[in-house]
């Protein structure tokens, strides 16, 4: 690897770094449900690099917030503001056990829209485009961030949920998509 790729990659990592702790700031100690496995593990918010977070934070599994969602419902104790702050409810599909909820406030709910169009525009995603959406959303958060996501670049989108397989493809036709 060339000697002028590495001082990239520190200030990448310096970023990172940095990233973490105003995260970690963030949550600690609002956050019960973090702020009980990090203090457990005797764990603050002060984290030296990359390397050290690594190391010494311990990983977070679906398991354990299934199971602190159980024990403390709907949304369990993983919330960083109080429950009025936040603006969306959604939660995952539940093909592996019983969904998770989760709560978004205006802000993260933003920045998962930057995310996704981040997406649509590494698949090659242009505002000419029109995206049909072949499937009801439900409380599901996937298809409602692509849609928004889409929405918010400029597409024309359409939902196609609800439809018999023959309605479906006679819009697909009629609305002139191209992408699916």
């Amino acid at each position: 690897m060339p000697p002028e790729v590495f001082p990239r990659r520190q200030t990448i990592a310096q970023t990172q770094i940095e990233q973490l702790r105003v995260l970690l700031r963030a949550i600690l100690p609002a956050n019960a449900f973090y702020a009980a496995k990090l203090d457990a593990e005797g764990l603050t918010a002060k984290v030296a690099n990359l390397g050290d977070f690594s190391a010494r934070f311990p990983f977070t599994s679906k398991a354990e917030l299934a199971a602190d969602q159980a024990a403390c419902p709907p949304y369990g104790t993983n919330l960083t503001f109080p429950p009025e702050r936040y603006t969306r409810a959604h939660q995952t599909s539940g093909t592996s056990g019983v969904p998770l909820r989760w709560l978004d406030t205006p802000e993260s709910w933003s920045w998962m829209i930057g995310s996704w169009q981040t997406i649509l525009r590494a698949a090659g995603v242009t505002p000419t485009d029109r995206l049909f959406f072949a499937f009801s959303f439900g409380p599901f958060i996937g298809f409602w961030l692509a849609f928004e996501a889409a929405t918010k670049s400029g597409c024309r989108v359409f939902a196609g949920g609800g439809m018999t397989s023959v309605t479906r493809l006679r819009s697909l036709l009629d609305q002139g998509a191209t992408v699916l």
